[in-house]
């Protein structure tokens, strides 16, 4: 996830990166009143235009499932403090073997509060057969004490519905030096075979990175990264001679625009 969500005074802080400000713990003592009332006082739809891309994980896991992968994580935004669209793709390429999972998410996204954006477009994935397109709809925002929020739905084009839950923190332990944990839950209503995907929660991933940055735009970093599939996904995976969890050592770079 991306830290574009808080207008105006917000935006100068948080579009930037985290590391422009004392500490997460100085930015959270902050009352939001003081946020909001920047916010009146810069932000005003049409006034401001801006570009953002941030490449939030470009990484090489280690030991995945037996065989090393290239993951990537980015998000790109467009428009005003109301308005705004975004790019979005996420995705794991196996060594040797085509993308083990791949999507882009093209959204129009649209203030509903001062620290959250509901979104809605659509979703196409681009890994294993049978490729699926998605109508999605959902909100990303900050809740308290800076924790990143993003809670989405899915129905695809065959009338699946699912869901993902995604939430993540930055840790300042130092104004360069800042420890990331993740954590994401996929659910489906829907049971698809030929997917691989059960009905109920389909799999959970978190991981802890540490990063240093050099500059707002550019932090290398290390980490570690633990996927594990669920109930009757974790039963496909078995079927079909897979393992059902997976822990990586990663390393990588974050990118900000």
């Amino acid at each position: 996830m991306r830290a574009t969500i808080v207008r105006g005074a917000g935006l100068g802080v948080l579009l930037f990166g985290m590391s422009s400000v004392p500490s997460a713990q100085g930015l959270a003592q902050q009352s939001q009143p003081d946020l909001v009332s920047g916010a009146s006082e810069m932000g005003h739809e049409g006034a401001l235009r801006w570009f953002n891309l941030t490449v939030d994980q470009l990484e090489y896991q280690f030991v995945r499932n037996g065989r090393d992968g290239l993951k990537w994580d980015f998000q790109a935004d467009y428009g005003g403090d109301i308005n705004r669209v975004v790019l979005r793709s996420e995705g794991t390429k196996l060594t040797g073997d085509s993308y083990e999972e791949a999507e882009v998410q093209l959204l129009y996204s649209r203030s509903v509060g001062d620290f959250y954006d509901a979104q809605g477009g659509i979703r196409y994935d681009l890994g294993n057969d049978p490729r699926r397109a998605y109508g999605v709809f959902g909100i990303q925002g900050l809740a308290p004490y800076f924790v990143e929020l993003e809670a989405l739905a899915f129905v695809s084009d065959e009338g699946e519905f699912s869901g993902r839950l995604e939430a993540e923190y930055d840790l300042l332990i130092t104004n360069r030096l800042i420890l990331q944990p993740n954590v994401e839950l996929n659910v489906a209503l829907n049971q698809v075979r030929e997917r691989e995907v059960g009905r109920g929660f389909n799999d959970i991933e978190t991981g802890l990175r540490l990063r240093y940055e050099f500059t707002r735009v550019f932090a290398p970093y290390i980490g570690v990264n633990y996927e594990r599939k669920l109930g009757d996904t974790a039963d496909f995976a078995d079927d079909e001679g897979e393992d059902k969890d997976a822990f990586s050592f990663v390393s990588g770079i974050r990118l900000v625009f």
